[in-house]
Order: C-alpha cells, then structure tokens, then sequence
C-alpha cells in the first residue's frame, strides 16, 4: 500500500468510527459496521457495510428510513476528510449478524468477500 493509500484509509477509518458511535446512539439494532477499497479505483470502489443484530432490526430500520440517515451520515463524515462520493448510496450496504449466522455460520470473512 502506498504512503498516499494509507494516509487515506487513516482518514476512512477515522470517519467511520466516528459515524459508528453516532449510529450506535440513535439507530436501534445497529452493530457496527466495516469498509473495502481498492486504491488503484478510489473512491469508485469504496464500499461501507453497515451491520444490524437481527433481521427484523434491519427490517425495521430499512423502513423507518434509517438507511437514508446512515448513508447521509457516512457522507458527511467522509466529506469532513476530504473524501467525496458522488451517489453514496451505491457505496452503502446493509446486513445483519442473524443473517451471517444463518448463510455463513457466523463467518464474516466469507459473506464478505
């Protein structure tokens, strides 16, 4: 990873942290949440994963418009270091942890790749 790469995704993990702890505040259900990205297609290729306990939390959230709450905050702290996305809610993905317990036996690593 170049110099350049990693002062980014200082920058990235900076910003989400900070969106995590909002979110964990005001989103019901909400867990937490991770990002890919291939620098050699930034910021095209940023991808945010934002993660519920149960279906039925991210059930309720998609429908109370909390995935519109989530994406703006994620815009706006991104935005904060620098880093613009043009259509956020193509970077934005939602998932539980009941799902990846049911699909992956609880294997992150692989539901995410």
């Amino acid at each position: 990873m170049k110099k350049s790469d990693k002062k980014t995704d200082n920058a990235i993990r900076e910003a989400l942290t900070e969106v995590c702890e909002v979110a964990l505040d005001n989103v019901d259900g909400f867990q937490w949440l991770t990002h890919f990205v291939n620098y050699s297609d930034f910021p095209n290729s940023l991808s945010v994963v934002c993660v519920f306990e149960t279906c039925s939390d991210l059930s309720s959230a998609l429908n109370e418009g909390k995935s519109d709450y989530l994406c703006g905050l994620i815009n706006q702290y991104l935005g904060a270091m620098g880093i613009q996305l043009k259509d956020i809610e193509k970077h934005v993905s939602f998932d539980s942890e009941e799902a990846c317990r049911n699909d992956n036996d609880g294997k992150w690593n692989q539901r995410l790749q």
